[in-house]
């Protein structure tokens, strides 16, 4: 690569230092070999649903500038090294962003050991101070769960956002902490909304036209809800994600869900996922799904139609995913959870 080539690709990432990847490996005493055996552990101990390849032809590429690291990599790197993506020269950082050295140490210790400093941290992260009622419920039922659950009263959780901003991750992470069951509208209802479309003489992926929004999409989120009220009957604590941008703005479809929510005693907690623009492009891209082709192959047109301040119209949390910053948490915690499991 030239350095023409070089300070392009650097302009178009702005903050990357690759140079800072290598100085990391080389403070660790590790060789690009040793570095891929060790990335390819950690993402396995986190459970990351990708575990990277990591030959040492790829790290050395991406230490040299020649090769941007793509989410999955990025990831990996900050729990390896265990600093933010910033401290890594993966971007710049945000204003106010401190360093944060995130290094954790498991423990044999089941109810006061690191992994559970490393849950209660992420989840006050991702929650903030402000909102702290309901991380506490979420951390209760992680402790809780070999003893019968949460002992609270239900809870309903709705996360939203646009696509590629983290929802899905961050859903996750609540689930497998909390126990409660996850209700992700994709794979619920993906078979039926790709067979309805094709009956249509629509596309299978389409997400975009007229067809889709009007008679395809009500139906989906019907189906959702569906799911959502059996839980609710039960008393059951949900976690749901999906988009959710028309129902987060319809006042009347909020405050009707409380309602029938209220009336069984289940608290309703409207979550909204902050990411930005760039972030969101990485992450879409990194997934690789086909219902997302249209978006990337017409990025101007479907990012003219988002509003990143878009947010719910009645009481909620918002968790700051900008650049990845509440995924990278909820991968830390999930790297102390393993090496306990481990």
């Amino acid at each position: 690569m030239t350095k023409a080539e070089g300070e392009a690709m650097a302009k178009a990432r702005p903050g990357w230092r690759p140079d800072r990847l290598r100085e990391q490996r080389e403070a660790h005493g590790l060789t690009l070999e040793q570095a891929g055996e060790k990335l390819r552990q950690v993402a396995s101990i986190a459970r990351l649903k990708d575990v990277p390849a990591a030959n040492p032809q790829t790290l050395w590429q991406h230490e040299q500038g020649e090769v941007y690291p793509g989410v999955a990599y990025q990831r990996v790197y900050c729990l390896l090294y265990g600093i933010t993506d910033w401290e890594l020269g993966f971007r710049n950082p945000l204003p106010g962003e401190e360093p944060s050295k995130l290094g954790l140490t498991s423990s044999n210790d089941k109810h006061t050991g690191a992994h559970v400093l490393a849950v209660e941290r992420a989840l006050l992260k991702i929650a903030g101070a402000d909102h702290f009622g309901i991380s506490q419920r979420i951390m209760d039922a992680w402790r809780r769960r070999h003893t019968g659950g949460d002992p609270h009263q239900p809870t309903l959780i709705l996360v939203g956002g646009y696509a590629g901003s983290g929802k899905t991750e961050l859903a996750r992470f609540l689930s497998e902490i909390s126990g409660w069951p996850l209700l992700d509208k994709d794979p619920m209802c993906r078979p039926l909304v790709e067979s309805l479309l094709v009956a249509l003489g629509s596309d299978r992926n389409d997400r975009h036209t007229e067809t889709y929004r009007s008679r395809v999409r009500p139906l989906e989120y019907e189906s959702l809800l569906a799911a959502v009220n059996a839980n609710i009957d039960c008393g059951i604590s949900s976690i749901v994600t999906a988009p959710l941008v028309a129902e987060f703005s319809d006042e009347g479809w909020m405050r009707r869900l409380e309602s029938r929510c209220k009336a069984r005693g289940v608290t309703v907690a409207p979550v909204w996922v902050r990411c930005d623009i760039n972030s969101m492009r990485d992450y879409i891209s990194y997934r690789s799904a086909a219902r997302d082709t249209w978006k990337l192959d017409n990025w101007a047109e479907y990012v003219a139609g988002l509003n990143v301040e878009l947010r719910p119209v009645v009481d909620h949390m918002v968790v700051d995913n900008r650049h990845g910053a509440a995924v990278a948490m909820a991968d830390q915690a999930r790297l102390a959870l393993g090496a306990v499991r481990a």
